[in-house]
């Protein structure tokens, strides 16, 4: 867990040094995109080449749909309310 939060960290320090550099940034843009691409295939092959994962994919499959739903559900509800409480003029209350 250190070298996580150190590299965050160093993330953090180096982010701030640069945010002025619009090149800088449209290149880190680029290149956080294609490293959550990598992840997510690297993450696919793990789980295509785990065959406890493979043989259960009937169950887990079903369980995994029902987990996204209600996470996309809760999302979707708590940007609601958020949006509503504190970026809504008057906490979304009209004007008379």
């Amino acid at each position: 867990m250190i070298p996580v939060l150190l590299l965050m960290t160093l993330g953090i320090i180096v982010g701030w040094i640069f945010h002025h550099q619009t090149i800088f940034l449209q290149w880190i843009s680029k290149f956080t995109n294609w490293a959550i691409y990598l992840l997510l295939f690297l993450l696919g092959l793990s789980v295509g080449t785990n065959k406890e994962i493979l043989s259960n994919f009937d169950n887990i499959g079903y369980l995994s749909i029902a987990i996204t739903l209600f996470a996309v559900a809760g999302s979707i509800l708590t940007a609601w309310i958020t949006y509503h409480l504190f970026f809504k003029k008057n906490g979304g209350k009209n004007e008379r």
